[in-house]
């Protein structure tokens, strides 16, 4: 899809209050008046921009002389190599009787926590961890959705300079063993069970499987969400999260200061071409791009309430818990979006005086499917922003919001990833909103798009790179010893350059434009999905030889969404049929999430690939939407595209 560039904006600052904008005093602390003066002396002095972030935004820690050594390598650059600091001690600077956190379990369950309870809590979860031996390097991971109890043990877990690691209920078995399985960790914490659309979904049976199959833990904890006193008598080392001893009021949350590079987050890619890969983020990096992307970029004050809907198996939870170190009010939400016919979020914005709201596009354009007009509905005088992320945000998209919320509203879509835990491209308080775009590039990324010659191109579509080594670059991924795979997921295409695999414009107004992923990375509903999580549970079921997924454009010629298609190649003498249809479907539902499940799952005689025994999914996927394939020579049985060509099956 290409989008008309228009030259009137939706949104302009008020020049009676872009002055109170964090982002406008930075700019005047600094002594530039324009953002894209500012933006360019960020990535021409990237040692004074961003020791001056650490400076104006707040950070705890011991600095150090040096900002960044070998700052002419990607990857190989190190930033702030003689401070020390601690993330968690950055989050609970405040520990006075204001809100920390407000908690939505759809309309079933409600809590409040002030930031002096959540540092109480932090204290008596620190305690349980250090008696159960963790310490600088553990690995402590949560299989649990978005409550408060979640925003607890990342704390005193990476208080102690453990890291964390996070993977949302939802996740089947095989999911969460591909993903925890991988980096052994110390302490598992799970829940009983979580609500959606109204509905309890236990998650007990699930949770005594993955511990019997984790042998490195040596402690669960169980959240009670659905009962009070959950049965764990089949889950091993397990205790209550209820039943954990009591700290004396008084104690102390002991913060370990550890290097800007220590790792602080184990995150996890979509699993394109096997596992997941284990992306490590480190305590500084996050630490300062958080500080900056909330304050500068979304203008997040003291006060503030800031909300996104997201999952704990989303880098969004990550990003929405930095929120703390800014004194913000954390609005935590767990369940369906569309609970309470579709309002639900909308009645947590009203009551609670929401000034942040964070969602997908995908919501954005269900929520006007359904004729919501949330402005005329509900009292939203609090609210100045709202973020879109998880697939691009259409033009169509941004009229809805502008039109049935609000027309004063900073409306940011934003576009990162799991990959920097933030984001390249993102909101601007002192910046106009146009018609389909993205506002700006972020302060201190050298965010830039070439064409296939590796050239910067303008108002044209190509790869979104990075020019610039930045603090949030991953320290690598777990159990990368020689940083191959690191390597090879970013910097193979263009030497010395990320290349992050969206396919992207920068526009007349100096704008972005992401138009989707450009490798063979589902997306459907916005949510990135990894063929490699689809091909490893179907292909376990004996009728299947091979497979093989795509992302179809749906509907056709609209480039609105994509649903997943599965072409399968059965053992001789077997048929798709409704029966073997269901087993599959169960199969990828039981052991990923239900978005992974096809839409469609077709029946071929024959899958192509590359010489070298690849499967070809973009190939196929052209095919499908009846566009050129690329490299035709390169297959190793190219007649084979013929038995996806005019499939009368997709054609609804």
């Amino acid at each position: 899809m290409t989008y008309a560039i228009d030259s009137t904006p939706l949104w302009k600052p008020n020049p009676a209050t872009i002055g109170d904008t964090r982002m406008a005093q930075f700019m005047q602390a600094m002594g530039h008046g324009r953002y894209a003066d500012l933006w360019q002396w960020s990535i021409d002095q990237p040692e004074a921009f961003w020791s001056q972030v650490w400076n104006f935004c707040g950070a705890v820690g011991d600095k150090g002389t040096v900002v960044l050594a070998d700052g002419d390598k990607m990857p190989g650059a190190h930033w702030f190599p003689e401070a020390k600091l601690n993330f968690a001690e950055n989050l609970l600077q405040r520990r006075d009787e204001g809100e920390a956190l407000v908690f939505w379990g759809e309309d079933k369950v409600k809590r409040r926590l002030s930031r002096a309870g959540l540092y109480a809590e932090v204290a008596r979860f620190q305690q349980f961890l250090i008696a159960s031996g963790v310490g600088e390097g553990d690995r402590v991971a949560g299989y649990l959705p978005n409550l408060p109890e979640t925003l607890v043990a990342m704390l005193a877990a990476t208080s102690l300079g453990a890291i964390w690691s996070s993977a949302s209920p939802d996740f089947g078995v095989q999911g969460v063993l591909d993903r925890f399985g991988q980096i052994e960790p110390k302490v598992l914490i799970c829940v009983d069970g979580y609500w959606y659309n109204g509905k309890p979904v236990d998650c007990l049976e699930k949770n005594a499987e993955v511990v019997a199959k984790m042998p490195s833990l040596a402690k669960v904890v169980v959240v009670p969400y659905l009962s009070t006193a959950p049965d764990i008598a089949a889950i091993g080392n397990a205790v209550v999260w209820n039943d954990i001893a009591a700290v004396d009021s008084q104690k102390e949350v002991i913060f370990k200061r550890v290097a800007f590079e220590h790792p602080l987050f184990i995150m996890f890619s979509s699993g394109t071409t096997g596992v997941p890969k284990c992306i490590v983020h480190c305590h500084g990096g996050v630490l300062l791009q958080h500080l900056k992307e909330h304050q500068l970029h979304s203008d997040v004050r003291p006060g503030d309430r800031l909300f996104y809907f997201t999952t704990c198996g989303w880098m969004m939870w990550n990003w929405l818990v930095s929120g703390l170190a800014c004194g913000a009010t954390l609005l935590l939400y767990d369940g369906s979006p569309f609970a309470a016919k579709g309002k639900v979020l909308f009645d947590y914005a009203a009551t609670e005086k929401m000034t942040h709201f964070g969602t997908s596009a995908k919501f954005i354009d269900a929520a006007a499917k359904l004729g919501l007009q949330p402005g005329k509905t509900h009292d939203l005088t609090a609210l100045r922003a709202m973020f879109s992320t998880g697939s691009p945000l259409s033009p169509e998209g941004f009229d809805w919001v502008y039109r049935e919320i609000k027309a004063d509203i900073l409306l940011a879509s934003i576009s990162g990833g799991t990959d920097i835990v933030s984001c390249f491209v993102l909101g601007n308080p002192v910046l106009p909103v146009y018609r389909g775009e993205i506002q700006c590039r972020g302060l201190g990324m050298a965010v830039d798009v070439f064409n296939d010659e590796g050239r910067p191109v303008r108002s044209e579509k190509g790869e979104l790179v990075c020019t610039r080594t930045f603090p949030v670059m991953p320290v690598g991924f777990w159990n990368d010893p020689d940083g191959a795979k690191y390597h090879a997921a970013y910097f193979e295409r263009f030497d010395n350059i990320w290349c992050h695999g969206d396919f992207s414009e920068i526009t007349e107004h100096d704008g972005i434009i992401i138009y989707g992923r450009s490798d063979a990375t589902l997306n459907p509903g916005g949510v990135r999905i990894g063929t490699a999580e689809i091909y490893r549970q179907v292909e376990q079921l004996p009728e299947i030889l091979e497979s093989l997924v795509i992302g179809q454009e749906w509907p056709p010629g609209k480039g609105d969404d994509v649903r997943v298609v599965l072409f399968v190649r059965l053992q001789e003498g077997h048929t798709l049929d409704a029966a073997l249809i269901d087993r599959i479907k169960k199969q990828v539902r039981d052991n990923t999430t239900p978005r992974h499940v096809p839409a469609k799952i077709v029946q071929v005689q024959d899958i192509p690939r590359t010489k070298s025994g690849k499967i070809v999914e973009l190939a196929v996927r052209n095919v499908v939407q009846a566009l050129p394939v690329k490299n035709v020579e390169a297959l190793a049985n190219p007649e084979a595209l013929e038995f996806f060509r005019g499939r009368v099956e997709l054609a609804d």
